[in-house]
């Protein structure tokens, strides 16, 4: 029981400490991409998402090619599965070295059952450090997003097939923005194609219900022409559609600027007029 409040305590600080460095730091996502931030959300913390797995390392370590958001392959190492047992099942993940300048650093992306929902879509990730042993504490409590959660400004890699769970992990961090939360890896990639914001609003004036066709139709229309002429056309009329009697001079919606001079044909009477 100690041993989990001082557990907590060291999670609960660590959590308020990332984020002032996301609120504050120069190198925060938020302050170099100039997002408004504000805090970062998390699953309670809870103890049963804390499993010892073991490494099955593959010898020697083969290059793997992970897919990012920018639809690019980032190299790295895979050193081989971590097996453990979480809610009754047995349980893998490929585990990845990213290659010079970390060290003894390895991380852990995953998706599972909560991804493009609570969770972020793309995935998240754990960072461990590597020990002659191959035996590890993944604390799932540490889950978090990668920077390309919060900004399009960062690359990040994608979770492999491989490293699906078939369980919810509700431990780590949440997912920080709705409108930036897609259902998969692919819907990222897919969502910063060009013309991709084109085709949403195609698909948006799509869905606007159309004029009705068919025996409705004809039947609206035919109450339209019998409806009495002191009825017809009475009530406001609306602001975007401009008046019979406004005349060109206010059609600015019609391509002329309004109060623009325009010429008019000269009727019968005046014609016949001038002739005399």
């Amino acid at each position: 029981m100690v041993q989990d409040d001082a557990w907590r305590k060291e999670l609960e600080t660590e959590r308020a400490m990332k984020n002032d460095f996301m609120s504050r730091h120069p190198e925060s996502p938020f302050v170099s991409g100039r997002v408004p931030f504000h805090e970062l959300v998390y699953f309670p913390p809870d103890p049963s998402y804390r499993v010892t797995a073991t490494l099955e390392r593959v010898s020697p370590p083969a290059e793997a090619y992970l897919r990012t958001n920018r639809d690019n392959q980032a190299v790295m190492r895979y050193l081989g599965d971590l097996s453990f047992l979480l809610q009754g099942q047995v349980l893998a993940l490929r585990l990845y070295h990213a290659g010079e300048g970390v060290g003894t650093a390895v991380f852990v992306p995953f998706r599972d059952a909560t991804s493009g929902r609570e969770s972020y879509g793309a995935g998240r990730y754990v960072t461990l450090e590597l020990n002659e042993q191959d035996v590890y504490e993944v604390d799932f409590n540490r889950a978090f997003n990668p920077y390309c959660a919060y900004t399009d400004d960062y690359e990040c890699a994608f979770p492999p097939a491989e490293n699906d769970l078939p369980v919810a992990i509700r431990a780590g961090e949440k997912v920080w923005a709705v409108e930036r939360n897609p259902r998969s890896p692919s819907a990222v990639v897919l969502a910063r194609r060009p013309g991709a914001a084109a085709r949403a609003k195609a698909s948006a004036r799509a869905a606007v219900p159309r004029r009705p066709t068919g025996a409705a139709g004809r039947t609206r229309r035919r109450s339209a022409r019998t409806a009495p002429r002191g009825r017809r056309g009475s009530g406001p009329r609306p602001a975007s559609s401009p008046s019979r009697r406004s005349g060109p001079a206010s059609r600015g919606s019609a391509g002329r600027p309004a109060g623009s001079r325009t010429s008019r044909r000269p009727s019968r009477r005046s014609r016949r007029t001038s002739r005399r």
